[in-house]
């Protein structure tokens, strides 16, 4: 022990000699100095930043609204966990990974602990941006699997999705890697690969289809079914919380979306800014019609998450389309988030947000509708040539990059989170057992409840039923 911790120390000591030696621009005054006008870009994206990471509230909110009150102190618990257990991730291995000089297309080589050339202060300046993006690729699994899971199986996955597999994917389009950037993709594309403008596929779908996997092998919550299989409902303890949470993602996502330009002096941003508002509104009013005409009644929690899903819907195409084509993407959206938690709640999978049909279905949605409406009046993040054109503006070939895109993202997402969480569950375990489930996540995870005065009937309401698809 005291061996490897010298070791340890003198493997340390070399990296932080290294990172002195092949600094890049640490204090910021030679990029000041070869542009004066980048500190209003600094600004400005930081600033983007920062709303992304209050989307963590958001998500929080949500997901706390919509599980049960036995359970919003674990909820909260693993949001705020998403976020420090990805710092420190994506500091150490995810960032190299996903922006590192690229190695064969396929992942990033350099930038480990953000040493060496990455001690700059634009290169910490983009770490910063995609570590917010991380944190909410990896936060939407949290409230797929709400009221299950093991806390100390959720942190491995936690640091395994924000150091792995967010990166390598992230790389893939953002970093220079295959789909963007090979010459087969370029050709095809017509000048330029794959694209994604903030995240669609990226963030959403990616941590969709985890989520996805994940509820596959977690099984339904007890009492979330009958004994004939059919789905029973089991409402949110506080529906005035994901009312809040969806606002305030709703508002986090002029971070993401306009941000995503990395640069102030790109005007687009005020369309992007306008489709990002007009899809959620599409999102969130045809959720709402969907739902009064079938139930009798508008449903809040549906309505949520329609607008979520016009949100994510058009994250990919946000800077690449006009704000008519900004409102269809919406309304599709609205549809594909009410019927997907339709279709996938009768099929046995017990997702308690949505999270699947949001942030999956829609984020492969919003790959594919930024390769039909690309209208050709903006380049690749650039107002310079050429200009990006989706099938309706005569690029088929385009098209054809951005379903291979979403192709690979439900492939690369889905199984890689089912693998991890297979591993998991043969290993250390993945849900609690019946009876803790019962009693509910915060006692039995946290030792603490979040209402002191709650009182649970539920073990004694639910009957007993066989816990599906998790450990017994």
């Amino acid at each position: 022990m005291k061996r490897a911790s010298v070791l340890l120390a003198i493997f340390v000591a070399m990296l932080i000699s290294g990172s002195f030696v092949l600094a890049g621009d640490p204090t910021g005054a030679e990029t000041l100095k070869e542009s004066p006008e980048v500190s209003v870009d600094f600004v400005w994206v930081l600033i983007c930043g920062f709303l992304v990471m209050f989307m963590q509230a958001g998500f929080a909110l949500l997901e706390a609204g919509f599980t049960r009150a036995k359970n919003v102190a674990n909820v909260m618990m693993k949001n705020l966990m998403d976020f420090a257990v990805g710092s420190l991730a994506f500091f150490a291995v995810g960032f190299a990974l996903m922006m590192g000089n690229d190695w064969h297309g396929l992942i990033g080589k350099s930038g480990w602990f953000l040493l060496g050339d990455a001690y700059d202060v634009s290169t910490i300046e983009i770490w910063f941006f995609m570590l917010v993006f991380c944190a909410t690729a990896a936060t939407i699994v949290s409230g797929a699997i709400a009221e299950r899971p093991k806390f100390s199986t959720y942190l491995i996955y936690s640091a395994v999705v924000s150091a792995i597999i967010y990166p390598i994917y992230g790389h893939w389009l953002w970093g220079g890697g295959w789909l963007s950037s090979s010459d087969f993709m370029t050709k095809l594309g017509g000048g330029y690969g794959a694209l994604d403008f903030a995240g669609s596929g990226v963030v959403h779908a990616l941590g969709g289809y985890v989520a996805l996997a994940a509820c596959m092998l977690l099984g339904p919550r007890i009492g979330k079914y009958d004994k004939h299989g059919n789905p029973r409902p089991i409402p949110g303890h506080n529906i005035a919380y994901a009312v809040i949470g969806t606002l305030i993602l709703w508002f986090g996502w002029f971070g993401f979306n306009p941000g995503s330009t990395l640069s102030a002096h790109e005007l687009r941003i005020s369309i992007i800014a306008a489709n990002t508002n007009l899809a959620a509104a599409a999102g969130a009013i045809t959720a709402m019609l969907i739902t009064w005409k079938k139930l009798g009644k508008p449903d809040v929690g549906m309505t949520c998450n329609g607008a979520i899903g016009g949100l994510v819907a058009i994250t990919a195409p946000c800077a690449w389309v006009a704000p008519w084509a900004a409102t269809i993407i919406g309304i599709v959206a609205g549809f594909i988030a009410v019927y997907g938690y339709w279709f996938l709640e009768k099929r046995g999978i017990d997702d308690v947000v949505g999270a699947v049909p949001v942030h999956g279905f829609n984020g492969t949605w919003g790959l594919i509708a930024l390769g039909l409406f690309a209208d050709g009046t903006y380049g690749n993040y650039t107002t310079e040539l050429p200009h990006i054109t989706g099938l309706l503006y005569g690029n088929p070939g385009f098209f054809a990059c951005q379903v291979i895109s979403a192709i690979v993202n439900f492939i690369w997402a889905f199984g890689t989170g089912y693998v991890l969480f297979y591993i998991l569950k043969k290993t250390v375990g993945i849900r609690v057992s019946p009876e803790e489930e019962r009693v509910g996540l915060d006692i039995v995870e946290h030792a603490t409840i979040a209402y002191p005065n709650f009182v649970s009937t539920e073990a004694v309401l639910l009957p007993t039923v066989k816990n599906g698809g998790g450990e017994e």
